[in-house]
């Protein structure tokens, strides 16, 4: 029997030859929550290929604080942002619902835009914003920094040595005391719970290392507290197949603790398991038969991430995570809200 192995993407490509004369690209910061703070402005910093120019947020206090200490131009304003600095790209870190105002902003001055997850909140907002991104000629690439650690790209490698993959066991987990605590509690801001939110990353492997799937059944709950109030689901368990016969779970959830993120391929001779830092090839008994570990590197994703969007943007490598790529994951997220609903199986590709 022929074995079926995971789809495998293309290469990016060549590594392009430094070109000296090449200024860094300018760019932005829109939102300076905890991602941007940990994840966006030190990768910026330690980016080659961009220079850190401007910040934005709607909070005066956080500007000012964050004003003084980069040495850059703060803005409560994005339009004023766009207007005084000729800026070539933004990161954009903004509650969800905020983030079509933005990408519409930087598409309508021609500002490229790297946009925290998820794409969208919806899947018709996805449609329609890759096709402004399209019609302004304005790349967009999704902030995935999984795409470029080590340890996640080497997964398909790993894979092709297990001979013959029947089934996934993937997990993303961890504890949030209070779901109803801030925006993320509320459906009308997020867009929903932990599928589209802390789940957008493994959906994301799960679409780069096997595709979109044939079928999604879903389950989702409001339940972990009783005692709060919210409609953003803190915990979702998603079965998904392929016709090739593949299929799997993937559980998401922001209660059970403690934090856990962990993908487990296994096939006819063999398991693959992937972990935050950590992936492993073993026997179908469990013994190890090869490791790659990385640690305390997480922050260098970000920084290649974003050395990867100006050669993007300059036309030296492929993006990625575009916004074509991105109505993908919007189509399982879909199938997996409606399937929930309604207690039928969805093919999220009829959606598309």
């Amino acid at each position: 029997m022929q074995d079926v192995l995971p789809q495998v993407r293309p290469y990016p490509g060549p590594v392009p030859i430094p070109r000296p004369s090449q200024a860094r690209l300018r760019a932005g910061v829109v939102g300076l929550g905890k991602q941007a703070l940990e994840d966006h402005l030190p990768g910026l910093l330690a980016a080659d290929d961009a220079e850190l120019v401007a910040i934005c947020d709607e909070n005066a206090g956080v500007v000012d604080a964050q004003e003084d200490s980069l040495k850059v131009n703060g803005y409560r304003d994005i339009e004023a942002m766009l207007a005084e600095q000729q800026l070539d790209f933004v990161i954009v870190c903004v509650p969800h619902s905020a983030g079509r105002t933005v990408i519409e902003a930087a598409a309508a001055n021609g500002v490229h835009v790297l946009k925290e997850k998820p794409f969208a909140t919806s899947l018709p907002e996805a449609k329609e914003l890759a096709a402004l991104c399209q019609r302004s000629d304005v790349e967009l690439m999704v902030t995935l920094q999984r795409r470029f650690n080590p340890i996640y790209t080497s997964f398909s490698q790993l894979a092709d040595q297990i001979g013959t993959p029947f089934v996934i066991d993937a997990a993303y987990t961890l504890h949030v005391d209070d779901p109803s605590d801030g925006w993320r509690g509320q459906n009308s801001i997020a867009g929903g719970g932990c599928v589209i939110d802390m789940g957008y990353h493994l959906i994301d492997l799960l679409l780069w290392y096997f595709g979109l799937p044939d079928r999604i059944t879903a389950d989702r709950s409001v339940s972990a507290r009783p005692d709060r109030r919210y409609d953003a689901e803190d915990t979702a368990l998603i079965h998904f197949s392929y016709d090739n016969g593949l299929y799997g779970s993937l559980l998401l959830s922001r209660f059970i603790g403690p934090k856990s993120e962990t993908i487990r391929l296994v096939g006819s001779r063999g398991i693959v398991q992937l972990e935050r830092g950590r992936i492993q090839r073993m026997t179908n008994d469990g013994d190890i038969v090869e490791s790659l570990v990385r640690e305390q590197a997480w922050p260098s994703a970000a920084a290649s991430q974003i050395n990867h969007f100006c050669r993007v943007i300059r036309g030296d490598r492929a993006n990625l995570s575009s916004p074509k790529d991105n109505v993908a994951h919007l189509a399982f997220i879909t199938a997996s809200y409606e399937s929930a609903r309604t207690g039928r199986h969805v093919n999220p590709k009829e959606l598309m």
